[in-house]
């Protein structure tokens, strides 16, 4: 009996537009021209007979059916993109474990600990990607992501594995580590500010209880791993999350010359889909995880900053 089987490259258009929610990222993703991309929805929607996108405005709506179509979609893509590897690397990809995390810590804190799991693990291959605090846990492909937030995610189960806490860090070519600061005295050096999170300069002095009523100013920098090298360089001095620096304040190449670490309110939880919640090798690494940041969960500030 033939399949009641629209074509590929209509799925694969749908699954883009809905993931995008924009046809013309949609065509970029696929190497389509945007007209491409509507024709290919459009016979999708002929061939079902529903509709399955409405036009707010400038703005692009799933309908009812198009978001549980596009929910089920992307599983059922997730899993031929599974099958299809599972064929080339001749083994199946539920063996593998694929970790999401924030990109900085992804490049900082995850490697210098993931050398353990790995020596006791050799058969469990990990696939370490980049995912973000909105990722959706009802059909990401993600075995677990490693993400900063209050621990609700949906869809998804959390635990968490520390607190984030945040330090004015600066040189000691440009503030030497013989010469502390009192907080206030941030003004007189240049400050660097991190363009996605660029409250951070608040944020701290909220949290060190200094009242503050000038302007913040300074060079921007796009992600803490440009603001990190720039504050290495005697650019300036820089709010950052004190988990990104561990290396950095061990071999002296940064310190903190205002105040210890301070909570910043966030913690990094690891984050899974409840869909998945009871794989062993997910259970696994949750684990895991939790013996490697006992500590920083339970130290506190002081703990924090004496580990560093």
């Amino acid at each position: 009996m033939r399949r009641y089987l629209p074509s590929l490259s209509a799925l694969h258009a749908f699954e883009a537009a809905a993931r995008y929610m924009n046809f013309t990222k949609a065509a970029d993703d696929l190497g389509l021209t945007q007209s491409g991309i509507s024709r290919q929805i459009k016979n999708l929607e002929d061939f079902l007979g529903v509709t399955l996108f409405h036009r707010s405005g400038p703005r692009l709506v799933l309908t009812e059916v198009g978001a549980t179509y596009y929910r089920n979609l992307a599983l059922a893509l997730d899993r031929l993109h599974e099958i299809s590897i599972d064929a080339v690397r001749g083994r199946t990809l539920d063996a593998t474990l694929m970790i999401g995390t924030h990109p900085v810590l992804g490049a900082r804190w995850l490697p210098a600990r993931l050398g353990s799991f790995i020596s006791a693990n050799p058969d469990i291959p990990l696939e370490v990607l980049v995912a973000n605090a909105d990722t959706d846990f009802e059909t990401t492909r993600l075995d677990m992501a490693i993400l900063r937030g209050g621990g609700s995610w949906l869809h998804a189960r959390a635990v968490e594995l520390f607190p984030e806490y945040l330090a004015v860090v600066a040189s000691p070519d440009l503030i030497p580590p013989d010469q502390p600061q009192a907080p206030g005295a941030f003004w007189h050096y240049p400050m660097l500010q991190n363009s996605g999170r660029s409250t951070l300069w608040l944020h701290w002095l909220q949290l060190i209880g200094h009242s503050y009523t000038g302007t913040i100013q300074g060079n921007r920098f796009a992600n803490n791993n440009m603001l990190i090298n720039a504050a290495i360089h005697g650019l300036g001095i820089a709010v950052v999350p004190t988990c990104f620096i561990e290396t950095e304040l061990e071999q002296g190449l940064l310190h903190l010359p205002f105040a210890p670490p301070v909570a910043s309110g966030d913690s990094y939880f690891a984050v899974y889909p409840e869909r998945k919640a009871h794989q062993s090798n997910i259970i696994l690494m949750r684990d895991w995880l939790l013996r490697q940041t006992h500590d920083l969960r339970h130290g506190g500030p002081k703990n924090e900053k004496s580990r560093l």
